[in-house]
């Protein structure tokens, strides 16, 4: 069969993964390996910030700054309104990534660059040691029962923290960014008054099980129906010119446990002569979307360096597989049925630092 022929040969691979299925080049060349991570965990590695206050003057918003959007506006046109500014920026300041759409009532901040957020008044300084300690410990405690890693309380703000800040947003109905609260700010206080997460707007509930795949956080979120959050792991998705694309609700295709070496699959797009966990081969993957998949890769850093798959560690790869009942499957299946998930893919991730 012509379409599964194409299938089976695409996948992930060399350190990072190869979009799989028609639209992949044929002449892509190996990418470097990185080194494997260690198993054990490790504390984080975090970027200092300034230490300087954050709190501003209570009339330091500008109404004068910002814009209500009526029936018929676009960003374009409000850039264009505000003078010597651009979409870009306008985006950026309110925090509007990938393809935002805008609404009638909806409040936008012209004033770029100002360090204020002036539909709130809120800093757009980053928050001192003492906030971010807070924020730290907060994640931690909405995070305890799942398998991101805890943070380091350090009070020192990186991509780790900017990762599970950008996540808790996601179960807390915030607008998504993989930025720093600002201290004081409305999202920060829903943060520490938060006592669970919710799950994810764009999950596929009405699946038994599903699987949703959060570019801006590089994060994975599965679940079960509209009942509850099992679990949320790190994930590193496709790096530019080999994106992980868009996904509404796909069944997930293909399972290989590679039980043949060791769970470590070799990718026939990105060939090398040994096939084992140091050259970044896919562990275990599960395919969706015409080949692309989740596979268990030895480096998952909190940004996109993949070939178009997410990445987890392979240790939380094998909690997923058992979370879907594969532990026992012996040989690649192309059941949809028997492995049971299905599989959405969110966001646009830029960088915080």
């Amino acid at each position: 069969m012509l379409v599964a022929t194409l299938l089976v040969a695409s996948g992930c691979s060399g350190g990072s993964d190869d979009v799989a299925g028609a639209t992949a080049s044929a002449t892509s060349a190996p990418v470097s390996v990185l080194p494997a991570a260690s198993t054990t965990a490790a504390p984080p590695t975090t970027t200092t910030v300034p230490t300087t206050s954050t709190e501003l003057p209570a009339d330091a918003r500008d109404p004068s700054c910002v814009v209500t959007v009526v029936a018929g506006d676009s960003l374009s046109n409000i850039a264009d309104s505000a003078g010597g500014t651009t979409v870009e920026a306008i985006q950026e300041e309110n925090r509007l990534f990938g393809d935002p759409v805008i609404h009638p009532g909806d409040e936008i901040d012209v004033c770029v660059g100002n360090d204020v957020d002036d539909v709130t008044g809120a800093s757009r300084l980053p928050p001192g040691p003492a906030a971010v300690r807070r924020q730290q410990e907060k994640l931690n405690e909405l995070f305890a029962s799942y398998r991101i890693a805890e943070l380091a309380v350090d009070g020192e703000s990186g991509p780790m923290t900017r990762q599970m800040l950008c996540a808790a947003r996601l179960g807390l109905g915030l607008r998504v960014s993989a930025t720093d609260m600002s201290e004081g700010s409305p999202e920060a206080a829903t943060l520490i008054d938060a006592q669970t997460l919710s799950i994810p707007a764009g999950a596929p509930t009405w699946a038994n099980r599903w699987v949703l795949i959060d570019k801006t956080c590089q994060v994975v979120f599965t679940g079960e129906g509209s009942d509850r959050i099992v679990n949320v792991y790190p994930t590193s998705t496709g790096e530019p010119g080999y994106e992980t694309r868009d996904t509404k609700a796909v069944a997930a295709f293909r399972y290989d446990p590679a039980l043949d070496n060791g769970g470590w699959h070799d990718s026939s797009r990105f060939p090398v002569d040994v096939d084992n966990p140091l050259n970044g081969n896919m562990y275990k993957p599960i395919y969706f979307n015409k080949g692309q998949a989740i596979h268990g890769a030895n480096n998952v850093p909190p940004d996109p360096r993949s070939k178009g798959c997410a990445r987890l560690f392979p240790w939380h790869q094998d909690e997923l597989i058992a979370w879907l009942g594969l532990d026992d499957v012996v040989e690649p299946t192309w059941r949809d049925a028997e492995i049971g998930v299905t599989v959405s893919v969110q966001g646009d991730y830029r960088r915080a630092d």
